[in-house]
């Protein structure tokens, strides 16, 4: 009976992982806090900025979309060697800004990297990293300064407490369709205040950030699973919807007092199935 009982249940674990998804609190892991003010030093990110030129396709649905399937045997050597390039940093020694755009930039490198690993797959969260894991997220992935780390650390214990920016959610791709798009230009210390703000207001203003159906607000749940980091509630979310939102959703905010719906789309965000998609070759600001 119990293994019965056990064998329902691993059935039933996908279905309902579909819906549910545990937002991590963000957890400072006092270590990476540690950096010098006074370093200027600058970090070389061009191997990924290579791969993103190549491989981000944009849809005509505003949906950016990552040829996993197009992936070069030499593009692979050149994201193993820039990880093991990233590996061997010392980042405790960088400034805050430099610092923000290296974490930014190794956690959706690391995220491509797993994808291509399990590739192809319709969903990353079918690439589990235990049992009854959903998603990689929680899988050692790289060392850095001796310490193994999984996407989790990187987004959860430094990204978010280090920085207490809600912004950080739209820089941070987790290769879903309902996930901010991944950028096709790099994160530097430099340019990632105006590409945060860009990201945000194109979230924002696109169907999966926010958008009204029969009067009522559906937000992505991106805002449910991490609301804490928007202001605590539905009012502290529409406060942010309202700082970047324009036209006739801007509108809708101004009366706006609570939430109805949210909504997240796990697929893949490959490039197989077309919505006309082109690619973006990393141009300005983007």
């Amino acid at each position: 009976m119990m293994q019965r009982t056990l064998l329902i249940i691993l059935l039933l674990l996908p279905a309902i992982g579909g819906e549910l998804q545990a937002a991590e609190d963000a957890d400072l892991w006092p270590r990476w806090s540690v950096h010098d003010a006074q370093n200027s030093a600058r970090i070389d990110h061009r191997d990924w900025a290579a791969i993103l030129r190549t491989y981000i396709y944009a849809g005509e649905d505003g949906i950016h979309r990552f040829a996993y399937g197009k992936f070069s045997e030499d593009d692979h050597q050149r994201l193993e060697g820039y990880l093991v390039q990233m590996s061997q940093i010392k980042i405790s020694d960088y400034n805050r800004k430099v610092q923000r755009a290296y974490w930014i930039n190794l956690y959706n490198a690391l995220t491509v990297r797993v994808v291509l690993r399990a590739y192809p797959v319709d969903s990353i969260r079918d690439i589990s990293s235990g049992l009854f894991s959903f998603g990689p997220w929680n899988k050692e992935l790289i060392e850095v300064e001796g310490q193994e780390l999984t996407l989790n650390d990187i987004e959860h214990r430094i990204l978010r407490p280090v920085w207490r920016d809600a912004r950080i959610h739209y820089a941070l791709n987790c290769a879903a369709l309902g996930c901010p798009n991944l950028r096709t230009r790099v994160f530097t210390g430099s340019s990632t205040e105006r590409t945060l703000d860009r990201a945000t207001r194109e979230f924002v203003n696109h169907a999966r950030g926010a958008r009204v159906i029969d009067g009522k607000l559906q937000v992505s749940s991106l805002y449910i699973w991490y609301i804490d980091d928007f202001g605590g509630d539905d009012a502290g979310v529409i406060r942010h919807l309202q700082q970047y939102a324009y036209g006739e959703l801007a509108n809708y905010l101004r009366e706006a007092t609570t939430i109805d719906n949210h909504s997240y789309d796990w697929r893949l965000n490959s490039l197989s199935g077309t919505h006309n998609a082109k690619p973006v070759r990393g141009r300005a600001g983007s």
